[in-house]
Protein backbone atom coordinates (compact mmCIF):
# COMPACT_ATOMS: atom_id res chain seq x y z
CA UNK A 1 0.00 0.00 0.00
CA UNK A 2 2.88 2.36 -0.80
CA UNK A 3 1.54 5.90 -0.74
CA UNK A 4 3.09 9.15 -1.92
CA UNK A 5 2.85 12.33 0.12
CA UNK A 6 3.53 15.39 -2.03
CA UNK A 7 4.15 18.40 0.20
CA UNK A 8 3.57 21.97 -0.94
CA UNK A 9 6.13 23.95 1.01
CA UNK A 10 8.37 20.89 1.26
CA UNK A 11 11.42 22.72 2.62
CA UNK A 12 9.50 24.46 5.39
CA UNK A 13 9.57 23.57 9.07
CA UNK A 14 6.32 21.57 9.16
CA UNK A 15 7.15 19.56 6.04
CA UNK A 16 10.72 18.78 7.08
CA UNK A 17 9.63 17.83 10.60
CA UNK A 18 7.01 15.53 9.04
CA UNK A 19 9.52 13.83 6.74
CA UNK A 20 12.28 13.46 9.32
CA UNK A 21 9.75 12.38 11.94
CA UNK A 22 8.26 9.67 9.73
CA UNK A 23 11.75 8.41 8.89
CA UNK A 24 12.69 8.30 12.58
CA UNK A 25 9.45 6.55 13.57
CA UNK A 26 9.75 3.82 10.96
CA UNK A 27 13.29 3.18 12.22
CA UNK A 28 11.98 2.81 15.77
CA UNK A 29 13.93 5.83 17.03
CA UNK A 30 11.01 7.49 18.84
CA UNK A 31 7.46 6.91 20.01
CA UNK A 32 4.65 8.04 17.68
CA UNK A 33 3.44 10.67 20.15
CA UNK A 34 0.99 13.12 18.57
CA UNK A 35 0.02 10.67 15.81
CA UNK A 36 -3.71 10.14 16.24
CA UNK A 37 -3.72 7.22 13.79
CA UNK A 38 -1.44 5.30 16.18
CA UNK A 39 -4.13 5.20 18.88
CA UNK A 40 -5.85 1.80 19.34
CA UNK A 41 -9.25 3.27 18.43
CA UNK A 42 -7.96 4.15 14.95
CA UNK A 43 -5.88 1.05 14.28
CA UNK A 44 -6.86 -0.20 10.83
CA UNK A 45 -5.40 -2.34 8.09
CA UNK A 46 -7.09 -0.01 5.60
CA UNK A 47 -4.84 2.89 6.65
CA UNK A 48 -1.30 2.94 5.17
CA UNK A 49 1.44 2.48 7.74
CA UNK A 50 4.11 5.07 8.42
CA UNK A 51 6.57 2.79 6.66
CA UNK A 52 4.40 2.91 3.53
CA UNK A 53 4.80 6.67 3.04
CA UNK A 54 7.12 8.09 0.37
CA UNK A 55 7.74 11.85 0.30
CA UNK A 56 8.25 14.45 -2.39
CA UNK A 57 7.21 18.03 -2.94
CA UNK A 58 7.58 21.56 -4.27
CA UNK A 59 8.98 24.69 -2.64
CA UNK A 60 10.02 28.17 -3.73
CA UNK A 61 12.96 27.96 -1.27
CA UNK A 62 16.24 26.31 -2.22
CA UNK A 63 17.51 25.67 1.32
CA UNK A 64 18.93 22.15 1.52
CA UNK A 65 17.27 19.61 3.80
CA UNK A 66 20.59 19.14 5.60
CA UNK A 67 20.73 22.85 6.46
CA UNK A 68 17.04 22.97 7.39
CA UNK A 69 17.43 20.00 9.73
CA UNK A 70 20.47 21.66 11.32
CA UNK A 71 18.41 24.81 11.89
CA UNK A 72 15.50 22.85 13.39
CA UNK A 73 17.82 20.96 15.75
CA UNK A 74 19.47 24.21 16.84
CA UNK A 75 16.03 25.72 17.47
CA UNK A 76 14.96 22.79 19.64
CA UNK A 77 12.27 21.65 17.20
CA UNK A 78 13.91 18.34 16.26
CA UNK A 79 15.69 16.25 18.92
CA UNK A 80 19.36 15.87 18.01
CA UNK A 81 19.64 12.07 18.30
CA UNK A 82 16.83 11.05 15.91
CA UNK A 83 17.86 13.79 13.48
CA UNK A 84 21.45 12.56 13.44
CA UNK A 85 20.31 8.94 13.09
CA UNK A 86 18.37 9.67 9.88
CA UNK A 87 20.94 12.06 8.36
CA UNK A 88 21.92 9.45 5.77
CA UNK A 89 18.32 9.42 4.48
CA UNK A 90 18.24 13.15 3.67
CA UNK A 91 19.91 12.79 0.27
CA UNK A 92 17.16 10.43 -0.92
CA UNK A 93 14.49 12.84 0.33
CA UNK A 94 16.29 15.76 -1.31
CA UNK A 95 16.15 14.07 -4.71
CA UNK A 96 12.34 14.07 -4.59
CA UNK A 97 11.95 17.82 -4.04
CA UNK A 98 11.35 20.18 -6.97
CA UNK A 99 11.30 23.95 -7.50
CA UNK A 100 7.85 25.39 -8.11
CA UNK A 101 7.22 25.40 -11.89
CA UNK A 102 6.45 28.62 -13.72
CA UNK A 103 4.87 29.22 -17.11
CA UNK A 104 3.13 31.91 -19.14
CA UNK A 105 -0.34 30.92 -17.91
CA UNK A 106 -1.70 29.28 -14.79
CA UNK A 107 -3.12 26.45 -16.89
CA UNK A 108 0.37 25.63 -18.16
CA UNK A 109 1.84 26.01 -14.66
CA UNK A 110 -0.77 23.57 -13.31
CA UNK A 111 0.13 21.11 -16.08
CA UNK A 112 3.82 21.28 -15.07
CA UNK A 113 2.92 20.78 -11.40
CA UNK A 114 0.78 17.77 -12.31
CA UNK A 115 3.62 16.35 -14.43
CA UNK A 116 6.04 16.56 -11.50
CA UNK A 117 3.57 14.73 -9.25
CA UNK A 118 2.83 12.10 -11.90
CA UNK A 119 6.55 11.57 -12.53
CA UNK A 120 7.02 11.02 -8.78
CA UNK A 121 4.18 8.49 -8.75
CA UNK A 122 5.46 6.53 -11.76
CA UNK A 123 9.13 6.48 -10.75
CA UNK A 124 8.38 5.33 -7.22
CA UNK A 125 5.69 2.85 -8.25
CA UNK A 126 3.13 4.44 -5.95
CA UNK A 127 -0.43 3.24 -5.63
CA UNK A 128 -1.67 6.80 -5.04
CA UNK A 129 -0.43 10.24 -4.00
CA UNK A 130 -1.92 12.66 -1.47
CA UNK A 131 -1.03 16.33 -2.03
CA UNK A 132 -0.78 18.24 1.28
CA UNK A 133 -0.50 22.02 1.46
CA UNK A 134 1.75 23.10 4.35
CA UNK A 135 2.93 26.34 2.73
CA UNK A 136 2.49 29.89 4.02
CA UNK A 137 -0.98 31.28 4.73
CA UNK A 138 -2.46 33.31 1.88
CA UNK A 139 -4.67 36.39 2.09
CA UNK A 140 -8.38 35.76 1.53
CA UNK A 141 -9.14 35.09 -2.13
CA UNK A 142 -10.37 37.88 -4.39
CA UNK A 143 -13.59 36.57 -6.02
CA UNK A 144 -13.47 35.99 -9.78
CA UNK A 145 -16.37 35.10 -12.09
CA UNK A 146 -14.48 32.02 -13.31
CA UNK A 147 -14.36 30.48 -9.83
CA UNK A 148 -17.94 29.25 -10.12
CA UNK A 149 -17.86 26.80 -13.03
CA UNK A 150 -15.06 24.42 -14.08
CA UNK A 151 -15.32 25.12 -17.81
CA UNK A 152 -15.13 28.87 -17.19
CA UNK A 153 -12.18 28.40 -14.85
CA UNK A 154 -10.16 26.35 -17.33
CA UNK A 155 -10.88 28.88 -20.06
CA UNK A 156 -9.72 31.73 -17.81
CA UNK A 157 -6.61 29.84 -16.69
CA UNK A 158 -5.45 29.60 -20.31
CA UNK A 159 -5.02 33.39 -20.41
CA UNK A 160 -2.19 35.35 -18.74
CA UNK A 161 -2.83 36.57 -15.23
CA UNK A 162 -3.53 35.10 -11.79
CA UNK A 163 -7.04 33.64 -11.66
CA UNK A 164 -6.40 31.27 -8.76
CA UNK A 165 -4.39 31.80 -5.56
CA UNK A 166 -1.45 29.38 -5.23
CA UNK A 167 -3.28 26.96 -2.89
CA UNK A 168 -6.17 26.62 -5.34
CA UNK A 169 -3.84 26.28 -8.31
CA UNK A 170 -2.16 23.39 -6.50
CA UNK A 171 -5.55 21.90 -5.68
CA UNK A 172 -6.49 22.11 -9.36
CA UNK A 173 -3.19 20.49 -10.42
CA UNK A 174 -3.52 17.74 -7.81
CA UNK A 175 -7.04 16.86 -8.91
CA UNK A 176 -6.04 16.91 -12.58
CA UNK A 177 -3.20 14.51 -11.69
CA UNK A 178 -5.70 12.15 -10.04
CA UNK A 179 -4.56 12.92 -6.49
CA UNK A 180 -6.49 13.69 -3.33
CA UNK A 181 -5.77 17.04 -1.69
CA UNK A 182 -5.44 18.21 1.93
CA UNK A 183 -5.12 21.87 2.93
CA UNK A 184 -3.46 22.15 6.34
CA UNK A 185 -3.51 25.96 6.02
CA UNK A 186 -6.39 28.47 6.17
CA UNK A 187 -5.80 29.28 2.49
CA UNK A 188 -8.55 28.89 -0.12
CA UNK A 189 -7.52 25.52 -1.57
CA UNK A 190 -10.56 23.58 -2.77
CA UNK A 191 -13.10 26.06 -1.37
CA UNK A 192 -14.20 27.20 -4.82
CA UNK A 193 -17.26 25.79 -6.63
CA UNK A 194 -15.28 25.05 -9.80
CA UNK A 195 -12.77 22.93 -7.85
CA UNK A 196 -15.52 21.09 -6.01
CA UNK A 197 -16.96 20.31 -9.44
CA UNK A 198 -13.58 19.01 -10.61
CA UNK A 199 -13.17 16.79 -7.53
CA UNK A 200 -16.66 15.39 -8.01
CA UNK A 201 -16.15 14.63 -11.70
CA UNK A 202 -12.76 13.03 -10.99
CA UNK A 203 -14.09 11.00 -8.02
CA UNK A 204 -11.42 12.35 -5.66
CA UNK A 205 -11.56 13.17 -1.93
CA UNK A 206 -10.24 16.33 -0.31
CA UNK A 207 -9.96 17.72 3.23
CA UNK A 208 -9.15 20.92 5.15
CA UNK A 209 -8.73 23.64 6.37
CA UNK A 210 -6.22 25.01 8.89
CA UNK A 211 -4.78 22.40 11.21
CA UNK A 212 -5.99 22.65 14.81
CA UNK A 213 -2.78 22.49 16.84
CA UNK A 214 -2.68 25.06 19.64
CA UNK A 215 -4.89 27.78 21.09
CA UNK A 216 -7.90 26.78 18.99
CA UNK A 217 -7.56 23.17 20.14
CA UNK A 218 -7.87 24.41 23.73
CA UNK A 219 -10.85 26.60 22.75
CA UNK A 220 -12.60 23.59 21.21
CA UNK A 221 -12.37 21.82 24.58
CA UNK A 222 -13.24 24.74 26.87
CA UNK A 223 -16.04 26.37 24.87
CA UNK A 224 -18.36 23.31 25.13
CA UNK A 225 -17.82 23.33 28.90
CA UNK A 226 -19.21 26.85 29.17
CA UNK A 227 -22.10 26.02 26.83
CA UNK A 228 -23.08 22.80 28.63
CA UNK A 229 -22.93 24.45 32.05
CA UNK A 230 -25.09 27.38 30.77
CA UNK A 231 -22.42 29.93 31.67
CA UNK A 232 -22.54 33.12 29.62
CA UNK A 233 -19.18 33.98 28.08
CA UNK A 234 -18.93 37.75 27.85
CA UNK A 235 -15.39 38.10 26.55
CA UNK A 236 -12.87 35.74 24.97
CA UNK A 237 -9.75 37.54 23.84
CA UNK A 238 -6.42 36.01 22.93
CA UNK A 239 -2.92 37.07 21.95
CA UNK A 240 -0.78 34.69 19.93
CA UNK A 241 2.98 35.21 19.61
CA UNK A 242 4.61 33.35 16.75
CA UNK A 243 8.16 33.19 15.43
CA UNK A 244 9.60 31.28 12.49
CA UNK A 245 8.44 31.39 8.90
CA UNK A 246 4.75 31.15 9.76
CA UNK A 247 5.01 34.09 12.13
CA UNK A 248 6.92 36.16 9.58
CA UNK A 249 4.29 35.42 6.94
CA UNK A 250 1.49 36.41 9.33
CA UNK A 251 3.12 39.81 9.81
CA UNK A 252 1.35 40.58 6.52
CA UNK A 253 -2.04 42.07 7.53
CA UNK A 254 -3.99 40.23 4.81
CA UNK A 255 -2.59 36.80 5.74
CA UNK A 256 -3.02 37.65 9.43
CA UNK A 257 -6.71 38.45 8.90
CA UNK A 258 -7.31 35.15 7.10
CA UNK A 259 -5.70 33.20 9.96
CA UNK A 260 -7.48 35.11 12.73
CA UNK A 261 -10.86 34.56 11.07
CA UNK A 262 -10.27 30.82 10.97
CA UNK A 263 -9.34 30.81 14.68
CA UNK A 264 -12.54 32.61 15.74
CA UNK A 265 -15.07 30.30 14.05
CA UNK A 266 -15.06 27.74 16.88
CA UNK A 267 -16.47 30.14 19.49
CA UNK A 268 -19.54 31.38 17.63
CA UNK A 269 -20.48 27.89 16.47
CA UNK A 270 -19.96 26.22 19.87
CA UNK A 271 -21.48 28.91 22.09
CA UNK A 272 -24.24 29.95 19.69
CA UNK A 273 -23.13 33.58 19.88
CA UNK A 274 -19.94 35.58 19.42
CA UNK A 275 -18.51 36.99 22.67
CA UNK A 276 -16.57 40.22 22.69
CA UNK A 277 -12.89 39.95 21.85
CA UNK A 278 -10.72 38.62 19.08
CA UNK A 279 -7.56 36.62 18.43
CA UNK A 280 -4.55 38.87 17.92
CA UNK A 281 -1.51 37.38 16.18
CA UNK A 282 1.91 39.00 16.53
CA UNK A 283 5.24 38.02 15.00
CA UNK A 284 8.09 37.69 17.53
CA UNK A 285 11.24 36.58 15.74
CA UNK A 286 13.12 35.61 18.91
CA UNK A 287 10.84 32.67 19.82
CA UNK A 288 11.52 30.91 16.52
CA UNK A 289 9.30 27.95 15.68
CA UNK A 290 7.57 28.05 19.04
CA UNK A 291 4.34 29.84 19.86
CA UNK A 292 2.73 31.26 22.97
CA UNK A 293 -0.95 32.12 23.44
CA UNK A 294 -2.57 33.96 26.34
CA UNK A 295 -6.35 33.92 26.57
CA UNK A 296 -8.67 35.87 28.87
CA UNK A 297 -12.24 34.62 29.34
CA UNK A 298 -14.80 36.54 31.35
CA UNK A 299 -18.15 34.88 32.05
CA UNK A 300 -21.31 35.18 34.12
CA UNK A 301 -22.76 32.47 36.32
CA UNK A 302 -25.68 32.06 38.73
CA UNK A 303 -27.47 35.35 39.50
CA UNK A 304 -25.11 37.11 37.12
CA UNK A 305 -22.01 36.60 39.26
CA UNK A 306 -18.99 37.69 37.21
CA UNK A 307 -16.01 35.38 36.96
CA UNK A 308 -12.92 34.96 34.80
CA UNK A 309 -10.50 32.36 33.53
CA UNK A 310 -7.07 32.74 31.96
CA UNK A 311 -4.83 30.19 30.29
CA UNK A 312 -1.46 30.08 28.57
CA UNK A 313 -0.39 27.70 25.84
CA UNK A 314 3.26 27.20 24.93
CA UNK A 315 3.94 24.84 22.06
CA UNK A 316 6.23 24.00 19.17
CA UNK A 317 4.25 24.60 16.02
CA UNK A 318 6.03 22.11 13.79
CA UNK A 319 6.09 19.36 16.41
CA UNK A 320 2.34 19.81 16.92
CA UNK A 321 1.53 19.96 13.20
CA UNK A 322 3.81 17.28 11.74
CA UNK A 323 2.10 14.20 13.24
CA UNK A 324 -1.29 15.53 12.08
CA UNK A 325 0.09 15.95 8.54
CA UNK A 326 1.08 12.27 8.63
CA UNK A 327 -2.33 11.31 10.03
CA UNK A 328 -4.18 13.24 7.34
CA UNK A 329 -2.08 11.83 4.52
CA UNK A 330 -2.71 8.27 5.74
CA UNK A 331 -6.46 8.75 6.30
CA UNK A 332 -7.03 10.57 3.01
CA UNK A 333 -5.13 7.88 1.11
CA UNK A 334 -7.31 5.24 2.76
CA UNK A 335 -10.46 7.17 1.86
CA UNK A 336 -9.29 7.40 -1.76
CA UNK A 337 -8.61 3.65 -1.83
CA UNK A 338 -12.12 3.02 -0.45
CA UNK A 339 -13.69 4.99 -3.29
CA UNK A 340 -14.61 8.09 -1.31
CA UNK A 341 -14.90 11.37 -3.19
CA UNK A 342 -15.73 14.96 -2.30
CA UNK A 343 -15.16 16.60 1.09
CA UNK A 344 -14.03 14.32 3.90
CA UNK A 345 -16.11 15.94 6.63
CA UNK A 346 -15.20 13.14 9.05
CA UNK A 347 -11.70 14.62 9.26
CA UNK A 348 -13.06 17.82 10.85
CA UNK A 349 -11.42 16.70 14.11
CA UNK A 350 -8.09 17.94 12.72
CA UNK A 351 -9.14 21.42 11.55
CA UNK A 352 -10.03 24.87 12.88
CA UNK A 353 -12.23 25.64 9.88
CA UNK A 354 -13.37 22.26 8.54
CA UNK A 355 -15.02 21.99 5.15
CA UNK A 356 -18.69 21.15 5.06
CA UNK A 357 -21.41 21.78 7.62
CA UNK A 358 -19.57 20.27 10.57
CA UNK A 359 -20.28 21.55 14.10
CA UNK A 360 -17.38 22.40 16.38
CA UNK A 361 -18.00 19.56 18.79
CA UNK A 362 -14.70 17.87 19.58
CA UNK A 363 -16.19 14.67 21.12
CA UNK A 364 -18.64 14.45 18.22
CA UNK A 365 -15.83 15.00 15.71
CA UNK A 366 -13.80 12.27 17.42
CA UNK A 367 -16.74 9.85 17.26
CA UNK A 368 -17.20 10.64 13.56
CA UNK A 369 -13.50 10.00 12.94
CA UNK A 370 -13.59 6.62 14.69
CA UNK A 371 -16.72 5.64 12.74
CA UNK A 372 -15.01 6.78 9.52
CA UNK A 373 -12.03 4.48 10.12
CA UNK A 374 -14.31 1.59 11.05
CA UNK A 375 -16.11 2.18 7.77
CA UNK A 376 -12.83 2.01 5.89
CA UNK A 377 -12.23 -1.40 7.43
CA UNK A 378 -15.63 -2.51 6.13
CA UNK A 379 -14.84 -1.18 2.65
CA UNK A 380 -11.44 -2.88 2.46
Amino acid sequence: MTTGVWLIGARGSVAVTSMVGATALRAGLAEPLGCVTELPELASEAVPGLGDLVFGGHDISDITLEKKVEDLVAAGVLPARPAAAVADKLAALERELRPVPSAATQLETARLIAEDIDDFRRRRGLVRVVVVNVSSTEPAVVPHPAHGVLADLEDALSSPGAILPPSSLYAYAALVAGCSYVDFTPSTGTRLPALRELASSAGLPYAGHDGKTGETLVKSVLAPMFAMRNLRVRTWAGTNLLGGGDGANLADPAANAAKAGSKQRVLAETLGYQPQGSSHIEYVDDIGDFKTAWDLITFSGFLGTRMRMEFSWHGCDSALAAPLVLDLARLTAAAHAAGRSGPLTELAFFFKDPIGEVPHDLPGQWAALVAFVRGLDGAA
